[in-house]
């Protein structure tokens, strides 16, 4: 081996400086020197990776007058487990501001704090009362006509059904329902001072289909139009048959409603579950027109705004602890990831890096019980590894061929492979490399 090859496989070679001992072994100038002014691995953060830290020369080549702390560690065998910790924030889910979809006069509003479920009053308007149906389609339109088809009466369907009415039954997807029109309704004849009303003639014509088969609760009365309004049951539609709306008269009656069958844009407020009351913004004697109050979910999360760069690393249903202003933790998941990206509005530079937000879902809504709003620490598990050999970061020694060794407490150098990073410590392998063998590392 030449003398140039030989210096490749030592961390660092150095001269020996001025009135050092020349009877001093050569092996041992080369073990302080080498432990002074070794390349060291340090943890980046998140401990992802590792980036390098130069010690021990100056821009000259002079060697310092002193170097770090050197002392000695077993090697062991341990699990590592990566983990991100980002400020977030404790509070209701959902928030969303309810608006009068009527005119008039605020009678009445629940107190902040409140909860209200289905079939609970939300507000009144002229002692009108709106009430809370769960569901994702907001009624959009008045409901009146027999055999009318939507989403929206799906949740009309869905809700009274929930709250103990009988509805009947509902067509199937695929089936063919006629809806009324004017022309189905009776229609007055003028006879003199008074006017007398009179059915269609029986021998109006059918349906061109004949409606044999494809017919509703919602067809059966009265005859039929000589063109009528024809829809096909899609998967998750509402059929306005004469049964539901039956039951939309009983429930009218036990909410103080007029029992017409007909339901109002303002007599329904549509949300997803159950609301929080989180402010007022209206009071008792306000016009109807402006918002009313602003609603939660009842249920609390954590919201965590994640760089876009580092979203990669989070997975929906991963766990995460939840760091309470009490030094508390509580145990949670990543219930939904964003797929808004927005500017961090804490960063005034020019290029203020992106974030989407991340929710985090509690296990146990108990453990945050008495903290309505509060900063919070999220840590985010990553990757883990059980049952490996690790040292800590100061150990590791960079090779000028590449690579990096660790020394053992004689003197003698051990090329490792490394692996996962996390904590101070990382992992190690390679020949010769065991459990409770010491090695040196900084202090």
């Amino acid at each position: 081996m030449s003398e140039r090859d030989a210096a490749d496989t030592m961390p660092l070679r150095v001269p020996v400086q001025e009135g050092a001992d020349p009877r001093e072994p050569a092996a041992g100038r080369r073990k302080k020197k080498a432990v002074r002014l070794a390349v060291v691995a340090v943890l980046l953060a998140g401990g992802t990776g590792a980036g390098l830290l130069w010690a021990g020369q100056d821009g000259n080549g002079s060697a310092p007058e002193s170097g770090p702390e050197i002392k000695q560690v077993a090697v062991v065998r341990t699990d590592l487990s990566g983990s991100r910790e980002m400020r977030g924030t404790l509070g209701y889910e959902s928030a969303r501001t309810i608006r009068s979809a009527g005119e008039g006069r605020v009678t009445w509003l629940p107190d902040r704090g409140a909860t209200i479920r289905r079939g609970g009053q939300l507000y009144r308007v002229d002692e009108r009362s709106a009430v809370l149906f769960y569901g994702s389609t907001p009624l959009y339109r008045r409901l009146d006509t027999p055999g009318s088809v939507g989403r929206d009466i799906r949740v009309v369907a869905d809700s009274l059904k929930a709250l103990g009415y009988d509805i009947g039954a509902q067509p199937a997807p695929g089936t063919s329902v006629r809806q009324r029109t004017p022309a189905d309704a009776p229609r007055p004849m003028t006879t003199g001072p008074r006017q007398v009303e009179t059915t269609p003639p029986a021998d109006r014509p059918s349906p061109p289909d004949g409606g044999a088969g494809q017919g509703t609760d919602a067809d059966q009365e009265g005859p039929p139009s000589p063109s009528p309004t024809r829809s096909t049951v899609r998967e998750g539609d509402g059929v306005l048959t004469t049964s539901l709306m039956s039951a939309i008269k009983r429930w009218q009656k036990t909410v103080g409603l007029d029992p017409t069958g007909i339901l109002d844009l303002s007599d329904v407020v549509v949300t997803k579950s159950a609301v929080r009351v989180a402010d007022l913004l209206a009071q008792p004697g306000d016009e109807a027109s402006g918002d009313l109050m602003t609603v939660t979910a009842t249920t609390k999360s954590v919201t965590v705004p994640v760089e876009s760069l580092d979203i990669r690393s989070i997975r929906s249903g991963g766990r995460v602890t939840v760091v309470l202003p009490d030094r508390s933790t509580a145990a949670g998941r990543v219930a939904a990831i964003s797929t808004t990206v927005q500017a961090d509005q804490d960063d005034t530079s020019d290029a203020r890096p992106t974030k989407i937000n991340v929710t985090v879902s509690l296990d146990d809504p108990q453990a945050v019980k008495g903290i309505d709003s509060a900063p919070v620490q999220a840590r985010f598990q990553g990757e883990s590894k059980k049952d490996v050999l690790a040292v800590p970061v100061g150990a590791l020694l960079a090779l000028r061929e590449g690579g990096y060794a660790v020394r053992l407490a004689g003197g003698r150098l051990v090329p490792v492979d490394t692996g996962m990073f996390a904590k101070g410590l990382v992992e190690i392998s390679g020949r010769g490399v065991s459990e409770g063998m010491k090695v040196e590392t900084t202090a």
